[in-house]
């Protein structure tokens, strides 16, 4: 599956598919984008609707903190 179509993906595969992704293919986000020719932006944005943050120290996009009811 080519990321270059994650606007459009299935939100339950997107975030497995990026974080593996980085995890065996990228030393980062940025590395990650430039290879595959991505918009670090968009992909960000589209990461954050589904509820999912990219954090540097564990190169992975983690859940956001859900708020307390």
């Amino acid at each position: 599956m080519k990321l270059s179509s994650f606007e459009t993906m299935d939100p339950l595969l997107l975030p497995g598919l990026i974080n593996t992704a980085l995890r065996n293919d990228s030393d980062d986000l940025d590395d990650l984008v430039r290879t595959h020719d991505l918009d670090r932006e968009a992909l960000e944005k589209r990461m954050e609707t589904l509820g999912y943050r990219y954090v540097a120290e564990t190169n992975q996009f983690r859940p956001l903190p859900r708020e307390a009811d």
